[in-house]
């Protein structure tokens, strides 16, 4: 495989790490541990969620499954440039 393509993984990698540390810091606390401890406890909480808080938790599946794939991408890189250029 081409070395742009372990470039772009990387990149992309990076990408999706900001992104998904941001949406997971989006997300409202279930209530107790940490959440709680910045005052995420005393709001009220809703009976359901709402449609953002559904289109957030679909987002940060989307970018958690990008991640997820660069990670891959990047170690098969890594594998096959490894077997290269041991023979």
């Amino acid at each position: 495989m081409p070395l742009w393509f372990a470039y772009t993984m990387v990149v992309l990698l990076l990408i999706t790490s900001v992104l998904l540390t941001l949406l997971i810091l989006l997300h409202r606390g279930k209530g107790g541990g940490l959440s709680s401890m910045f005052g995420g406890g005393v709001s009220s909480s809703l009976a359901g969620s709402s449609i953002a808080e559904k289109n957030l938790d679909r987002y940060t599946v989307l970018v958690g499954i990008v991640w997820f794939a660069c990670i891959v991408g990047i170690g098969l890189w890594l594998k096959l440039q490894m077997a290269a250029g041991t023979s």
